[in-house]
């Protein structure tokens, strides 16, 4: 066994020691760095306008000292001097009329005051343009003995170079200082928006704050589950969803159901609105795209939401830009990115938006948005349970019943009940009172259905008793026809821009309407107008949007739902709802709906006008005879509210006992010869009728609750 020499171990023990040393010693801490761009580039700059304007002051004073200086004497004197024998040399210069002079001797120069003082012998002096020829004869008799010379002014290179240079600079300066702030913001000069980052946040929503979405709740369940246990999906060859694409009207909680996916799942959430994406610069929204994704994949599982998609994912080739507009370079990066997502990456694009259908088909097609999650108004239990989310941390009155409220807000979003229970908090305390009370919320409700009360709005006694008229005709209307919904209140206080309003509630959430329900609608329409022609004999203003209600309800009958049995079950209005002139017609020749090209001929826009008329004719003539037939009932009516002003839903059905009902409509028939069939349709299932029972829904069948009558002026 070898032995280390003691000179090695030595010389160990001292590389040992001063390793030690080495570690005991204090680091120097190192030098701070300016890692401030912007400043480096400001400072850059400024020491660049510096320079430049140094080196042109230098020039300048280069320039002053190393020319002759000449002292200023009167045009007298001058003349003087010329008609001596003391200038040796003489300077013409034609333009700024000025003549240089140098003297054998020096010469003295007298001022304003009459003192003199030397002049030296390098003087000049100026003349005015008449004198030219008189001052050129004594420069000639003069003889100098060194000569003269005529010149012409022209500029010196140095002063051409300072002239052009020093503006240049400025401008490249302050260009300098700037583009960086028009590229990142939306081309201003205020306040631009820095996205280099994107910081994403862990929300603390769960599914357990949404409610009335049981159906996108459970869609989007599943992909909570993709981001917590991928390693199950991968094990039966499952592939995550790249997209998830919510589409559905403002207010729906579309943005509340994808943080609540975030929440659920415990990953990050990038949330960024499409219009930030689209700047002045085409290529900056792109470059966002980018650095967003690139975030969110350094810290998968992650989500991303895009709010609004619809602001950069409309169908490509409509801009202003073409190939090269900014939206379009934006959306083709966000094609590139979905593209680009691994399978196992871990991350999930969530879009938002209330026009599905503008979006490119690129966009939409499976491998990028797999999942299109419809989300919808709340139906009565979906009300239910929102308002009972929203109702969590407010007082509420034992006497109020969210059941009762549900069912007066048909069609309502999850924002409006939010702001119905808003609304409310906000006028008991107003009130002073300890708890929010059903008298609040009715208020709350008509806030938000008709606008606020307008107290300061007094009426004189004619026009309230016209408007008594006028909402009495509608009510009615409601009441004496077959297929409408109950008249649950009248007013005629002034509230928002209406005198006042009829409201008509549905009984249960619709989600198709009949022809004659849209006849009874047009009838009820058109009862104000009807109740002030029968009883004043001189219809208002008032019933403009009445008319305009009918008028297109009547129009949507002919032009897309097929219900004239002249024009047939054609669709002549556009596929997005736009018609002659953008009103919901049909487009003529040349009209605007068809782009300047002729979609339909004269004749039919004709026939089209003339069905509609006869649709509207037909429904005032039914209001007519209503109003005719009960016309002690609308006195009676008229004269409850020119007492009360408000009348609630349990008096009017008392109001309502002695009305003669309209009489049922003749059977329609698309064409007549075809003949009504005489086989009944098979009865309805017996659980079907009980759970229809059991929710309240009756036996009306599901009808569209978008097209609820909710009548008010």
């Amino acid at each position: 066994m070898s032995e280390t020499p003691p000179s090695e171990v030595a010389q160990e023990g001292k590389q040992a020691e001063l390793h030690e040393a080495a570690q005991d010693m204090p680091v120097p801490p190192e030098e701070p760095q300016d890692g401030n761009p912007k400043k480096r580039r400001l400072l850059w700059i400024i020491a660049g306008v510096v320079g430049a304007v140094a080196v042109a002051i230098a020039l300048g004073v280069w320039a002053f000292l190393s020319s002759e200086r000449f002292s200023s004497v009167t045009t007298s004197e001058g003349i003087e001097l010329l008609e001596g024998n003391t200038v040796e040399r003489a300077e013409l210069t034609e333009g700024s009329q000025r003549v240089r002079l140098w003297l054998t001797e020096p010469t003295e120069t007298m001022d304003k005051d009459g003192k003199t003082s030397e002049a030296g012998d390098l003087v000049e002096f100026s003349y005015v343009r008449p004198q030219a020829e008189q001052v050129a004869e004594l420069v000639e008799k003069a003889e100098p003995k060194l000569g003269y010379d005529s010149q012409v002014p022209q500029t010196s290179v140095w002063g051409s170079m300072l002239t052009m240079l020093i503006p240049m600079i400025v401008i490249f300066g302050v260009f300098l200082y700037f583009f960086p702030k028009i590229q990142s913001g939306a081309g201003g000069f205020g306040k631009l928006r820095d996205r280099s980052k994107f910081e994403g946040d862990r929300p603390g929503v769960t599914f357990a704050d949404v409610a009335g979405e049981d159906e996108a709740v459970a869609e989007l369940a599943e992909i909570t589950e993709f981001l917590t246990a991928p390693e199950r999906f991968h094990a039966m060859g499952a592939k995550i969803p790249r997209g998830v694409l919510l589409y559905g009207p403002p207010g729906t909680g579309k943005t509340l159901l994808a943080r609540a996916v975030a929440g659920e799942a415990g990953v990050p959430f990038y949330s960024i609105s499409a219009s930030e994406f689209v700047e002045m610069y085409v290529g900056v929204g792109a470059s966002r795209v980018r650095k967003l994704f690139e975030q969110a994949k350094a810290h998968a599982p992650a989500i991303v939401f895009v709010d609004e998609i619809d602001a950069v994912g409309r169908g490509r080739g409509i801009g202003t830009g073409g190939g090269s507009d900014e939206r379009e370079q934006t959306l083709n990066q966000l094609l590139v990115e979905l593209d680009g997502f691994d399978e196992r990456s871990n991350v999930i694009l969530i879009a938002a938006t209330n026009r599905p259908d503008v979006l490119d088909t690129a966009l939409l097609r499976p491998g990028r948005f797999d999942r299109q999650i419809a989300v919808d108004a709340p139906d009565l239990h979906g009300r239910e349970g929102i308002l009972a989310v929203h109702a969590v941390g407010k007082p509420m009155d034992q006497t109020v019943d969210l059941a009762g409220i549900a069912r007066r807000t048909p069609g309502f979003t999850g924002a409006d009940l939010a702001n119905v229970l808003n609304e409310a908090a906000l006028l008991a305390a107003r009130e002073g009172a300890g708890k929010i009370a059903e008298t609040q919320l009715d208020e709350a409700i008509d806030r938000v259905i008709a606008g606020p009360q307008r107290e300061s709005r007094a009426m004189n006694a004619e026009d309230k008793r016209m408007t008594a008229y006028h909402e009495g005709g509608h009510a009615l209307v409601a009441a004496a026809l077959r297929h409408t919904d109950p008249v649950t209140k009248v007013t005629i206080l002034p509230r928002g821009s209406a005198l006042g309003y009829t409201m008509v509630m549905p009984t249960e959430d619709r989600y198709s309407v009949s022809r004659n329900q849209l006849l009874d609608q047009m009838a009820y329409a058109m009862g104000g107008r009807v109740a002030e022609e029968l009883v004043f004999r001189d219809p208002s203003t008032g019933a403009s949007n009445d008319i305009q209600k009918a008028t297109g309800i009547a129009r949507k009958m002919v032009t897309e739902y097929g219900m004239t049995s002249v024009v047939g079950a054609v669709r002549l209005a556009p596929v997005e709802g736009e018609g002659l002139g953008g009103n919901g017609g049909v487009s003529g020749p040349g009209g605007a709906a068809s782009g300047g090209a002729g979609r339909h001929s004269d004749a039919l826009v004709a026939t089209v006008d003339e069905q509609v008329r006869d649709l509207i004719d037909t429904a005032h003539a039914e209001a007519w005879r209503i109003l005719e037939e009960n016309r002690d009932v609308l006195d009676s009516l008229a004269e409850r509210l020119l007492d009360k002003e408000t009348i609630q839903e349990a008096e009017l059905t008392e109001i309502f006992v002695p009305v003669r009902k309209a009489p049922e409509r003749e059977l329609w028939l698309s064409d007549p010869g075809r003949g009504s069939a005489q086989r009944p349709p098979v009865p309805i299932p017996e659980q079907d009728l009980k759970y229809s029972e059991a929710e309240g829904l009756g036996h009306g069948g599901l009808r569209d609750h978008n097209n609820e009558s909710e009548g008010q002026r």
